[in-house]
């Protein structure tokens, strides 16, 4: 066993899920001090003792023993600092592991970045509004999209690209995706697909994750961590134009000239499979205190009130944990259908086929129990 691995992965575990040495310690059921040396590192625990430190913190065995990738070219900022940041990072480590390794396996060639020359290309523009309209523009042209062509399946779209997409679970609305430049394994995209987070926003975030990865390859630095607010802008008019082609939303936009505010929001939401807020933040430039006007014309339609944060308020916090009720409350949702990852299911399908990994690795990578890979492979056609 390597003391270090163990040392560096159970404290990173133990800061991420909120606990203190003495709550490990007693759901362990050993003693503070005996925790305290595992952690440190100056004491090497015997495996049943390992195994019931595990249970604590409710993580596999493995998880404790595996050595971590530390990843360099990352850029994952937030406004608040974030207890987990940590735990993603290593996540995201061995998630891209676990994918190059595949590749290298099934003895496929390297996915070409179709968007790197157009990386450099921006790199030498001046930073601002233009610059994220004309990348837009540019990132569609070279995805071949029609400039009328709503944006279907961005995980397809972003893997065709040469662009490894990772929805990434963590029950968090601080946290919405990261990406990670070339040099370190990628590009990659990850999104957190939280359930009470609203798939408009999975897509949105992985738009804008693009977004940082045309206009800001050179930020991409692991110990950045604090937002900076212009690129954070130029991001997000980025996805919004990425999404919404300007010629074709104010084309939609005016088609729907008849229709009251809130269902003339909705149409577009719709069209674009975005969320309202998107539309709204498009529809600012052009008028005045739109916000206020929706909201006003949203309550006097449903008699509800919708907040300007990322989610409307729909439900005080004790009534979350209702099956019915999990999911954001974002009007005329869409489905978790809408934002599906398949790159690595396939490569997974293909090394499992060609007998270079078992199944239960196979479910390892998947991050699913052997259970549920035996259901996904008796169902395979």
């Amino acid at each position: 066993m390597d003391q270090k691995n163990i040392s560096l992965n159970l404290k990173r575990i133990r800061e991420a899920k909120g606990f203190t040495q003495a709550d490990i310690a007693d759901r362990a059921g050993i003693s503070r001090v005996a925790y305290r040396n595992v952690e440190n590192g100056s004491s090497i625990p015997k495996v049943s003792t390992l195994q019931n430190i595990a249970g604590a913190v409710d993580v596999k065995l493995q998880d404790l023993l595996v050595p971590v990738r530390s990843l360099k070219k990352v850029r994952f900022r937030a406004a608040k600092k974030m207890n987990s940041r940590e735990n993603i990072l290593a996540e995201v480590a061995r998630w891209l592991d676990d994918f190059n390794d595949l590749e290298e396996i099934l003895n496929l060639p390297k996915k070409e970045y179709k968007l790197k020359s157009l990386a450099k290309k921006l790199s030498k523009m001046e930073a601002g509004n233009e610059r994220a309209k004309y990348a837009a523009k540019a990132a569609r042209e070279n995805l071949g999209l029609d400039n009328d062509e709503p944006i279907r399946d961005i995980a397809g779209l972003l893997e065709s690209a040469g662009i490894k997409v990772y929805p990434l679970v963590l029950a968090s609305d601080d946290f919405f995706g990261l990406s990670v430049a070339e040099e370190d394994g990628g590009p990659a995209v990850i999104v957190n697909t939280w359930e009470r987070i609203s798939v408009e926003r999975w897509i949105f975030s992985a738009a804008h994750e693009l977004g940082h990865l045309l206009l800001h390859f050179d930020a991409y630095d692991i110990t950045e961590s604090q937002e900076d607010i212009e690129q954070e802008n130029e991001a997000n008019i980025f996805a919004s134009y990425f999404l919404m082609p300007e010629e074709t939303f104010i084309s939609e936009w005016n088609d729907a000239y008849g229709l009251p505010l809130v269902d003339r929001v909705f149409k577009l939401k719709r069209i674009f499979q975005v969320s309202y807020k998107t539309v709204l933040y498009r529809l600012s430039d052009s008028i005045p205190n739109v916000w206020g006007k929706f909201n006003a014309a949203f309550k006097a339609k449903t008699g509800k009130s919708l907040s300007r944060k990322d989610e409307p308020e729909a439900l005080q916090r004790d009534k979350f944990h209702a099956p019915e009720v999990l999911r954001s409350k974002e009007p005329d949702s869409l489905s978790s259908s809408c934002f599906i990852e398949d790159r690595l299911s396939r490569l997974v399908r293909k090394a499992i086929d060609e007998e270079e990994i078992t199944l239960s690795r196979g479910a390892e990578i998947l991050r699913l129990d052997l259970e549920t890979m035996r259901d996904i492979v008796s169902s395979w056609v």
